[in-house]
């Protein structure tokens, strides 16, 4: 089936090359490296593979250590109890935030553009949004006793602290990993069921049509699944904003100077668009690359996803600013002090490249030529994200270090165990990434058919 011959649809050729402006070259390209793997060199997804394991490896090694040894094999003391571990998570669940955050409000806002990067970026939200909940339970110091956060049978005369910040993350993780999954899979069955048509082995039509749940394509389906896929979209827009407000809430509703701030909810959920988007733009380049879908993720993806970096900035940049101006204006010795820590004190040279990465970077894309040119966007998307885990770990570790009580001053300083457990996450995350390129189809073929089939879109 192919569309209409009377589509020179102006989105269509906006968003595609004229090689994806066919249903079928859509189903094609997508589907290939999973139907016709023969046909593909898979040299360089092995080289990472390997990679990636090994990390993946050393991550086991890191946490069955922590376990048999407790968190004092990190850097932390008893000043700066907050570490690596909490930057991590922070880290991971922004980055996890912003994959459905992407979806959804691009689904709402009927930004068709999102067909080609919304199932990887849904993805990235899976796997980020797990890996950022090990990150608590590891620095717990306790971890097998990870299940009294949750309100299990009261055998035991314990309840949870429902104060505690932990508390709050727990739930609000949990419920966002779970949201996540339906909202990721729901999306996928149309897809499964396409592959299950176009298998040529028992085993595809079986295994594909297994997890199509009898997807048939049928008027009454498809009105089921817009309804579904709207409704969770309503929805999972203020879950995102909510979970991340939590994390701000985590540090904004304590009493140390930085951090009991009410700027710190809707800085932390901008913070995880920001180094989200960025890390989609990484994805989406790798993506492109690894299984040849230019045709699918063109130059224009990257330019509009340069616009939303920019923007982010500038909303950083005021952020930040308006730390400095409350601290200033409100006149709290602790809090001028903390901030002339962060300038003139031990971590200023992380802070001052934190600056550079997430104030000054994405500026360069007010220039068109630097927006349309993907290698350099995506070194972008690197130093975007290197300053936002530098971010996550100033806030950290510049009040802790310089808290109320002089006498309480003391850095933080991070042993080969803290470094291991944040790269081999990375290794971690990309394995994960690995594995489903080779079990699912990648990009949406189902949404991306939407933009070649104008009666579709209205």
């Amino acid at each position: 089936m192919s569309a209409p011959k009377d589509r020179t649809d102006t989105e269509a050729a906006a968003w595609l090359l004229p090689e994806g402006r066919s249903f079928e070259a859509i189903n094609e390209l997508v589907s290939a490296p999973l139907l016709s793997p023969e046909k593909w060199s898979w040299r360089v997804w092995w080289g990472a593979f390997i990679v990636s394991f090994a990390l993946t490896l050393l991550m086991m090694i890191c946490v069955s250590w922590l376990f048999a040894t407790g968190v004092g094999l990190w850097g932390v003391n008893t000043t700066v109890v907050w570490g690596f571990a909490i930057a991590n998570y922070v880290w991971w669940i922004g980055i996890g935030n912003a994959g459905t955050l992407i979806s959804a409000m691009l689904l709402l806002m009927r930004q068709h553009w999102r067909a080609s990067i919304n199932r990887f970026a849904e993805a990235m939200t899976l796997f980020a949004a797990g890996i950022a909940g090990l990150f608590p339970i590891m620095h717990l110091g306790r971890p097998l006793y990870f299940y009294w956060l949750a309100p299990y049978p009261n055998t035991m005369a314990l309840w949870p602290q429902w104060r505690s910040a932990l508390i709050w993350d727990f739930w609000a993780i949990l419920s966002y990993l779970l949201f996540s999954i339906l909202f990721w899979y729901a999306g996928l069955i149309p897809d499964l069921a396409c592959l299950r048509d176009r298998a040529k082995t028992r085993r595809g039509r079986f295994w594909f049509g297994l997890f199509a749940l009898g997807w048939r394509g049928s008027a009454r389906h498809w009105r089921l699944y817009h309804v579904y896929h709207t409704t969770m979209a309503c929805l999972g827009v203020p879950l995102v904003v909510t979970l991340h407000s939590v994390v701000g809430l985590d540090f904004a509703a304590s009493l140390m100077p930085g951090w009991s701030e009410t700027i710190f909810p809707p800085y932390f959920v901008v913070g995880a668009m920001y180094s989200g988007f960025a890390m989609v733009i990484l994805l989406a380049a790798a993506v492109r690359w690894g299984f040849s879908l230019q045709a699918l993720i063109t130059v224009e993806h990257f330019d509009v996803m340069a616009k939303i970096l920019l923007t982010a900035s500038m909303i950083m940049t005021i952020s930040y600013m308006t730390e400095w101006f409350g601290a200033w204006y409100g006149g709290e010795p602790a809090e001028r002090s903390l901030v002339a820590f962060e300038f003139l004190g031990t971590y200023r040279i992380s802070y001052y490249v934190m600056l550079f990465c997430n104030c000054l970077v994405a500026h360069m894309f007010w220039l068109r030529s630097a927006r349309r040119n993907i290698a350099l966007v995506v070194v972008a998307g690197v130093v975007i994200n290197i300053g936002m885990w530098l971010e996550r770990m100033n806030i950290v570790w510049n009040t802790l270090s310089h808290g109320y009580a002089e006498s309480m001053w003391r850095p933080f300083h991070p042993t080969f165990w803290d470094y291991a457990l944040l790269f081999s996450s990375l290794g971690f995350f990309a394995f994960l990434y690995l594995v489903l390129c080779r079990l699912a189809p990648i990009v949406s073929m189902h949404e991306t058919r939407r933009l070649v089939w104008p009666e579709a879109r209205t």
